[in-house]
């Protein structure tokens, strides 16, 4: 071979891909891994991870310990919670009424503010469902007489009478109980049924106690500003939980998922004006209607 061929065949593309090259061979070069020529590193494709790690191992790193201790700190901090609204009744810093309605607003939305510390699965939801499972039997008990607490009884009760404890308080610490254990946190319908029933019906008593002047044609015992205030709560709380979920990749927001809630809070407050809720209990109507509104627009 010349000189000047020898200089032609190192210009030449064949010099670096010779033409007896096999084309599967050329789409195997095609498919590997760009390499560095310096530092010999492989560059692995960008890939995107749409869920964040579960967060079963939160406490601890094994999952049935992990559980157990979640269940003990949302225990405790809904038993905190609870004796703080005592202390404020015994102490009379709020009228009773009202006292009564803030227990009814912040028990259930802060036990759900304690969900992520479980794991994702029925061990999980099980173990936080027997927080406010522990509270139905505490309502039955002192609902019927067998345990003496007139602290309980003064915070939420309208009347003081123990016997009011087996109506509103036993559906409130139901409704959560079943939202949790059968529905958990990766369902919307458990959001809209929690935040409806506590921060929705909360506020439309708080609300309407001070500013419903204008009642409500078919029922003089509701008004447009308690009614406007539900909704308003139910549906805000909702879109709260529904981006803290989302944070933790246990839903997926959605405009259709903030929509459903709309029409979920939007059909609570009407229900909660009927005046049926007032002969049954708002506590067990609004709860039925988010379930059942819900099973529909999700």
């Amino acid at each position: 071979m010349t000189a000047a061929s020898l200089e032609f065949s190192l210009r030449s593309p064949s010099f670096l891909l010779p033409i007896s090259t096999p084309i599967s061979n050329l789409c195997f070069a095609a498919r590997r891994p760009f390499r560095s020529s310096t530092a010999s590193v492989i560059l692995p494709p960008l890939r995107r991870n749409p869920t964040p790690p579960p967060a079963a191992v939160m406490l601890h790193e094994n999952p049935v310990v992990s559980d157990a201790l979640a269940t003990a700190l949302s225990g405790g901090i809904a038993l905190s919670s609870l004796r703080l609204f005592e202390e404020t009744v015994k102490r009379g810093l709020f009228d009773q009424k009202l006292n009564r309605k803030l227990v009814h607003v912040s028990i259930g939305i802060v036990f759900m503010l304690c969900w992520p510390l479980f794991s994702s699965g029925h061990q999980g939801a099980l173990l936080a469902a027997t927080i406010p499972g522990l509270n139905i039997v505490r309502m039955l008990l002192v609902g019927s007489g067998f345990w003496k607490d007139e602290a309980t009884v003064k915070s939420m009760s309208r009347f003081g009478d123990h016997r009011e404890l087996l109506k509103g308080p036993l559906f409130y610490a139901s409704t959560i109980t079943f939202a949790c254990a059968y529905y958990w946190r990766t369902s919307p319908i458990a959001i809209a049924a929690i935040c409806n029933l506590c921060a929705g019906d909360g506020f439309a008593d708080i609300i309407g106690r001070r500013f419903g002047r204008h009642k409500i044609p078919y029922n003089n015992n509701k008004s447009f500003a308690g009614s406007i205030a539900m909704v308003s709560a139910g549906f805000l709380a909702s879109l709260g939980f529904m981006s803290y979920f989302s944070s933790f990749g246990y839903i997926q927001a959605s405009w259709e998922m903030v929509s459903g809630f709309w029409m979920v809070s939007l059909a609570s407050a009407l229900v909660e004006s009927h005046p049926l809720s007032s002969e049954i209990d708002d506590n067990l109507t609004v709860p039925l209607t988010s379930m059942l509104v819900g099973s529909l627009v999700f």
